[in-house]
């Protein structure tokens, strides 16, 4: 009987792929901190997620993956998600990072995306189990 992986780890892989693009828009965005005129960005996880939730099961019926080597329809990492943050005060020189928000909502990605991970791992264990029939 064959294992549907999609189906087995459910929507933890995209979960984690969207959280580690997330790392990457607030890390530039800190990076960018003294840039004149750059423009914080972010994404809405809630929004991108249950978009790619819904392509993936509108085209679970268009597209079945034969082999588990196919590439996921699910979150591609398109830069489409990212969206300006609005600043509660930009600065005179245009920037709308603030320090103090970036720091805040990178640590809070991270321990998500530490979460995400320890899901995922405990849904490889549990398969690795019930293969292994232990």
């Amino acid at each position: 009987m064959p294992i549907n992986l999609d189906k087995a780890l459910g929507i933890h892989p995209q979960a984690l792929a969207l959280r580690a693009h997330r790392a990457e828009v607030l890390a530039a965005n800190m990076a960018n901190a003294d840039t004149p005129n750059y423009k914080a960005k972010d994404i809405d996880f809630k929004a991108v997620l249950n978009q790619a939730r819904d392509q993936s099961s509108s085209d679970a019926a268009a597209l079945m993956r034969t082999n588990a080597a196919h590439l996921s329809t699910g979150f591609d990492g398109s830069s489409d998600s990212v969206m300006y943050r609005v600043p509660d005060q930009s600065s005179l020189d245009g920037n709308t990072v603030d320090d103090q928000v970036e720091q805040a909502e990178f640590a809070r990605n991270a321990i998500q995306y530490q979460a995400s991970l320890s899901f995922l791992n405990g849904k490889i264990k549990t398969l690795m189990t019930a293969i292994r029939g232990d």
